[in-house]
């Protein structure tokens, strides 16, 4: 597999591809990866970086050289898959589209990453997980303040979304290909991966509905916040009794879930009540103790340590550089044993030589002299000082 891609979504979709027993080849412009120098870095190597590109083998090539292109037409026409991240149209003026490259290998699965599709009005608008997410309603969805502003999201849902649909696509397009032989060209972009994931929103839309999505939002503890969702009847009934009020579930402003719609900041108001007298780990407990969804409100690193994260072996060390920090594992096992992620992040143009002498059979002379024209960037680790 030849990644082309770089910041999230298909650099993802790689990663999780390699953690499933592909081999990728990350192909970077010599300056890198624009994550290669995203925060959180350690002596200059990032981990944000890292956890979306371990387990991959990393070469660098100036596809404004017509040489690097030469070896970048070679190593894709050649492989089981490419993806590509690009605007739509500049692999092809490079002749690494998708239509030459499967004129040589009809058996290519090409996967086009974009904001808004191949072949749209909006296809050539520049397009990061931000604008998808304003564009689409999504940040609308998730929230307004009292002035009516969306309330946002910091987290690139748009790219990682997009990501698993990548991930998702590619491996159909495999079983297609066992039995038909052909490959396939992908095209899968951020906007549609958004669209997807507001079901509610776009049949309110459609049907007109004035009213918006009733959200569960954060409820004061002594000392913190919970989230307590009863979501069905059973649940209302659950909550009613456990808050010392079974009344509550003959009331006629909450007793139906229409009711409760509609009259949900007195619902919420209630429940806070209770909450708002006890620790947020007492709320946890004594509701999820009779069958009431709710949990205390956790920073990552907190959460991190949840036992549950350990029974599970969630987490995988990878090494990057002199560093090593855990990433997540797929969430997903086959009888019982889950994917792991690749043990290594390959710093910038670290196998473009291997590489180059494996696949395309070239002598170091000629690597050398790629690398002196900087067609190519071949990363040599130091010298060890003699003791």
């Amino acid at each position: 597999m030849i990644d082309f891609s770089a910041m999230i979504a298909g650099p993802y979709c790689a990663r999780w591809l390699a953690d499933l027993g592909a081999e990728v080849i990350k192909v970077e412009p010599p300056e890198g990866d624009h994550m290669r120098h995203r925060p959180p870095l350690r002596e200059g190597h990032s981990a944000y970086f890292g956890h979306l590109n371990s387990g991959k083998r990393c070469i660098a090539l100036d596809l404004k050289q017509a040489a690097a292109v030469e070896i970048a037409q070679t190593l894709a026409a050649g492989a089981d898959i490419v993806v590509d991240a690009f605007r739509p149209g500049v692999m092809a003026r490079l002749g690494l589209g998708a239509a030459a490259l499967r004129l040589q290998n009809p058996r290519l699965i090409y996967c086009s990453i974009s904001g808004f599709g191949q072949d749209t009005a909006l296809s050539h608008r520049p397009a990061y997980a931000p604008i998808v997410h304003a564009a689409s309603g999504f940040d609308h969805a998730l929230g307004e303040d009292a002035q009516g502003r969306p309330v946002g999201s910091n987290v690139p849902m748009a790219d990682i979304l997009t990501a698993m649909f990548a991930a998702m696509s590619i491996q159909t397009a495999l079983l297609q290909r066992e039995r038909t032989g052909l490959g396939t060209h992908i095209d899968v972009n951020l906007m549609d991966s958004v669209m997807n994931v507001l079901p509610y929103e776009l049949q309110a839309a459609q049907a007109g509905a004035a009213q918006p999505r009733p959200s569960y939002k954060p409820l004061r503890a002594l000392d913190g916040y919970v989230l307590v969702t009863p979501i069905n009847a059973r649940n209302f009934v659950k909550l009613c009794a456990a808050l010392g009020h079974p009344e509550w579930a003959e009331d006629p402003l909450l007793a139906t879930d229409a009711a409760r719609f509609r009259n949900w900041s007195e619902y919420m108001r209630r429940i806070e009540s209770w909450t708002m007298q006890r620790t947020a780990a007492e709320c946890e407990r004594i509701l999820s103790a009779q069958g009431v969804p709710c949990t205390r409100y956790l920073r990552v690193e907190e959460a991190m340590r949840d036992p549950q994260f350990a029974q599970r072996e969630s987490f995988a060390p990878v090494i990057d550089g002199p560093h090593e920090y855990l990433s997540t594992r797929l969430p997903f096992g086959f009888d019982g044993r889950r994917p792991l992620p690749g043990a290594r992040v390959a710093a910038l143009g670290g196998d473009t030589a291997q590489v180059l002498r494996e696949r395309l059979h070239m002598s170091d002379a000629d690597i050398e002299a790629l690398e002196r024209s900087c067609a190519i960037v071949c990363h040599r680790d130091p010298p060890r000082r003699q003791p």
